[in-house]
């Protein structure tokens, strides 16, 4: 099999800290909480606006645009920062705060690598958006590429004002990751693809998503282990060991980043409790 050597995007494997090993522990980042809604749910994401931030997609506040823009000046003038993202605690396009801030990003810090992570359920829509904006990479966190197992992982998606269930919704959401993918890559966006390893469920489906996400354009891939919660709170966290395995077979197909710990961000700005779209 040949090598993947990812040097169409040298750039971001060197530079971005959750692209690069390497770099994980040497640059500086700062995640932005803009994006409170989401349009999707993930029966294993709590969602929540609070102190503890104990699990993922949970912060303790929603900024606005104008308080974010003033945290990444505060954080370049107190230290040494080269990357900015949008991480939610809901998905980053469905919300139009995200694109505002990058707008104004751009024209204050138009040095900085723009990053963000998103369900992928309207890539496709805003692909071409988030190229033109500037958008250095993106993360899209992909479960499943078959609707049997992923109807198990979501309860609903809302797609353009409408609740879907079940395996239409699963096919829905895959059909909008897959395309959205190969489309923003195309685009010249470098794609990471996240995958949360669920025992018993998505453990022996993984390589099968790296297959396909790799073929669509994507250059790297995160398995990430299972936080029992939620609807899904009486599953099992995947051990090292069923971890390190998923990795390897993975890493036959194409890179897989292992440096990841689920960071827990802080924010420190005026709590605003969020709802689903």
């Amino acid at each position: 099999m040949e090598k993947h050597t990812g040097s169409r995007f040298a750039h971001a494997t060197k530079a971005h800290p959750c692209f690069s090993e390497k770099m994980h522990d040497a640059v500086g980042r700062v995640h932005i909480p803009i994006a409170p809604k989401c349009n999707i749910y993930c029966n294993f994401c709590t969602r929540d606006i609070n102190q503890d931030e104990t699990g993922p997609k949970e912060a303790s506040c929603a900024m606005s645009v104008d308080e974010a823009t003033k945290h990444v000046e505060n954080a370049i003038n107190k230290g040494s920062i080269s990357v900015v993202g949008v991480s939610g605690p809901g998905d980053s396009l469905a919300n139009e705060s995200t694109f505002e801030f990058f707008k104004k990003l751009t024209k204050t810090n138009p040095n900085l690598f723009r990053c963000m992570t998103t369900n992928g359920l309207l890539l496709p829509d805003y692909a071409e958006k988030l190229a033109e904006l500037g958008i250095n990479t993106v993360t899209v966190t992909v479960n499943a590429i078959d609707p049997e197992i992923a109807k198990d992982i979501y309860t609903f998606i809302n797609f353009k004002g409408k609740i879907y269930k079940g395996i239409e919704a699963a096919e829905i959401l895959i059909k909008n990751q897959i395309e959205g993918i190969e489309k923003l890559a195309n685009l010249g966006v470098f794609i990471k693809v996240n995958s949360v390893l669920i025992p018993g469920l998505n453990d022996e489906h993984i390589v099968e998503i790296a297959k396909e996400v790799k073929k669509r354009g994507a250059s790297l891939m995160n398995v990430l282990p299972l936080e029992p919660q939620n609807k899904m709170k009486d599953y099992h966290k995947p051990t090292c060991a069923q971890i390190g395995e998923v990795r390897d077979k993975v890493e036959a197909v194409f890179p897989v980043f292992r440096s990841c710990s689920q960071c827990k961000k802080k924010y420190f700005y005026e709590k605003r409790k969020s709802n689903y779209s």
